[in-house]
């Protein structure tokens, strides 16, 4: 078993050219740099790393002319493929991760299965059209294309809050804690399914 799971990925299309270099277990020495050219995805990108311990690059250079689609749905698509590259075989890890993050007035829930079926049910019910230059719409886009493209069952749940940027802000939280949870090594070789594989 590797000790470090890391992961370097470009991806290129008519619309975006993103480059991405993941380290899953740098909590004791992180390095997050990240410019998608959208800065509240940059800051909620920068949250996921922070909390789920990882290092993580990320620069995209894409068609912001039109509007954040593309530049947003891309980094998560991207993102999730390293994140299933740098994780390779799920073997000897917890598999499941569940975590509630608060931030101020807002609280959000996180359910992570690491299970190679992809499926979101995003719940934030964000009210502002936009938050900086992000639109709201993406938020929960973004979050289900890396659950997508990562392989993983991802439910997201804001159970309460009136401001949307910390509505947004603590489904990260959240998804990060319970990311980082599932994740975790047991110290075993084992494929956490009674079918034998993942």
């Amino acid at each position: 078993m590797s000790l470090t799971r890391t992961a370097t990925l470009s991806r290129k299309t008519n619309e975006t050219n993103i480059n991405v270099a993941l380290c899953l277990d740098s909590a004791g020495d992180q390095v997050i740099e990240i410019n998608s050219g959208i800065g509240f995805l940059d800051h909620m990108y920068h949250a996921l790393a922070k909390h789920s311990g990882w290092s993580l690059s990320l620069n995209c250079k894409g068609d912001l002319h039109i509007d954040d689609h593309h530049s947003a749905e891309d980094t998560a698509i991207a993102l999730g493929l390293a994140f299933k590259q740098a994780l390779g075989e799920p073997r000897g890890i917890k598999r499941f991760g569940c975590a509630y993050a608060p931030l101020d007035e807002a609280l959000s829930r996180a359910v992570v299965d690491i299970s190679g079926r992809p499926f979101a049910d995003i719940n934030l019910e964000l009210k502002r059209e936009k938050i900086g230059e992000l639109s709201t719409e993406m938020i929960p886009h973004v979050l289900s294309s890396f659950a997508t493209s990562a392989g993983i069952t991802l439910h997201i749940d804001v159970l309460k809050g009136k401001n949307d940027h910390h509505r947004a802000e603590s489904s990260f939280k959240a998804l990060a804690v319970a990311i980082r949870q599932a994740i975790e090594r047991t110290g075993t070789n084992d494929v956490p399914s009674t079918k034998g594989s993942l």
